[in-house]
């Protein structure tokens, strides 16, 4: 009797650890979106190294994340959905661009204030993107003009 109850307790605390490591792993990759954001929009040429919960820094700091990605089948051009901070005034002419951490490091997407005093809405596109730019192609581009 007393080795059953061992085992079902044990066992019930294996599962609320399964439990909450199932909880922090959905927010932590925003797949649970329990915050009422800032949702935005952005088109680019190209969106190499981005993908759903990446983050969406401004000034190195973490302020959303990317809630959605698609291709826009009429341009061609990935349209990447974001969520924000609903605290922050974000300029409507402030701009966005794909960055990288680093040489090696991952991408993220970067938010570039602008200086108008009117400010993005919920549901508005960022008309100032800037794509990803990839390291080899550049290199490419430096060794082939080199000759």
């Amino acid at each position: 009797m007393s080795n059953s109850k061992i085992e079902t307790t044990v066992g019930a605390l294996v599962l609320l650890l399964a439990i909450g490591f199932l909880v922090y792993l959905l927010n932590s990759t925003n797949l649970i979106n329990n915050n009422d954001g800032l949702n935005l929009k952005a088109s680019f040429r190209s969106a190499d190294g981005i993908t759903t919960g990446t983050d969406v820094r401004m000034a190195g700091v973490k302020i959303g994340s990317v809630t959605g990605m698609r291709l826009d089948p009429e341009s061609f051009r990935a349209e990447v959905l974001f969520s924000l901070r609903n605290d922050l005034k974000i300029p409507d002419d402030s701009g966005v661009a794909v960055s990288q951490d680093g040489l090696l490091g991952g991408s993220f997407v970067e938010v570039i204030p602008g200086g108008s005093e009117f400010e993005l809405q919920d549901g508005a596109e960022f008309l100032d993107t800037q794509g990803s730019v990839s390291l080899v192609s550049l290199l490419l581009k430096f060794v082939s003009s080199s000759d």
